[in-house]
């Protein structure tokens, strides 16, 4: 049986500074934000009752905003507090929270001076974005033939919805072909990252994580948390270019971020990884960091 819509769940949305019935926390057809991608967006995770990165994660959404020319009328504090607001009134513990702001539907073209600025937070209830035994074994990756745009050509550091559409056709048709996600190449032919995380790889047995230079995606917060928790083990972090031909050499490769947290990578086309101990150990770090336990992932499946 297919689970439901997100749609029809039950529960309450902050929605421009009010609590409406989850059912009812709709836009009209012509909003702007859906015909012409003017919408920003974040995914936070819940661990504990408490929100990780929670101000980060809001002063990104206002940075992404500034980044599509519009500004959010409610400060970092509020929207903070709007996510907390969300998560209280669902009684979310451990979970997902999505603010999301967009332009309305006063104006429809191009232009859209005018547009009032809107801000909803949902907050609900998620497991893994992989599932236990994937990350156990890891999950595969195919290389796709879209890739990631210049930063002359979009507002790359922007988490903006238009940004994700080549990410939806990317992981798609990776599905299709019996994949969990896809690698993304970006302008130049690098390898920038998978469609919704960040990507670490090792080379033998030394003690150093390699990782692509955000210069053309999201430098994510879980990206920058790992890198953090290596320093402090003395892993040393090299942000580098990574050529696609370098897959082949990697002996452990892993993604993160918000949804995916630490996840390994068993295979990446026709390359294959082991599960080995940098992955293990920085999977323990990071959820010994956030204060996820067996019984929270448990209660949230």
């Amino acid at each position: 049986m297919p689970a439901p819509s997100f749609a029809e769940h039950d529960g309450l949305i902050w929605y421009n500074g009010e609590m409406v019935p989850w059912r009812e926390a709709n836009v009209h057809v012509l909003t702007h934000g859906l015909h012409y991608a003017s919408s920003v967006f974040e995914g936070d995770r819940a661990y504990g009752g408490k929100i990780f990165k929670l101000t980060e994660h809001s002063q990104r959404l206002k940075k992404s905003a500034e980044l599509l020319g519009f500004d959010i009328p409610y400060s970092v504090e509020e929207i903070d507090e709007a996510c907390r607001e969300a998560c209280r009134a669902n009684n979310i513990v451990d979970g997902y929270v999505r603010p999301v702001a967009w332009r309305g539907s006063e104006m429809m073209g191009i232009s859209a001076q005018n547009n009032k600025i809107n801000l909803v937070v949902a907050a609900w209830q998620w497991p893994s974005y992989f599932s236990p035994e994937l990350r156990e074994k890891g999950i595969a990756l195919k290389t796709s033939p879209w890739r990631r745009p210049s930063p002359e050509s979009a507002p790359v550091h922007a988490k903006a919805a238009g940004l994700y559409m080549i990410c939806t056709l990317s992981k798609h048709e990776a599905e299709r072909e019996g994949f969990q996600d896809a690698l993304m190449l970006d302008y130049r032919g690098y390898v920038s990252e998978a469609t919704g995380a960040n990507i670490f790889m090792t080379f033998g047995d030394d003690n150093t994580l390699h990782t692509p230079i955000p210069d053309c995606f999201l430098n994510g917060l879980t990206r920058q948390t790992i890198i953090q928790l290596a320093k402090e083990r003395g892993i040393e972090v090299i942000e580098r270019v990574i050529m696609p031909e370098e897959l082949a050499d990697a002996k452990e490769v892993f993604l993160t971020g918000t949804a995916a947290e630490v996840t390994p990578v068993g295979r990446i086309d026709d390359n294959t990884y082991v599960v080995g101990d940098m992955v293990k150990n920085m999977m323990e770090a990071y959820e010994t960091l956030v204060g996820k336990t067996p019984a929270s992932e448990a209660a949230a499946e």
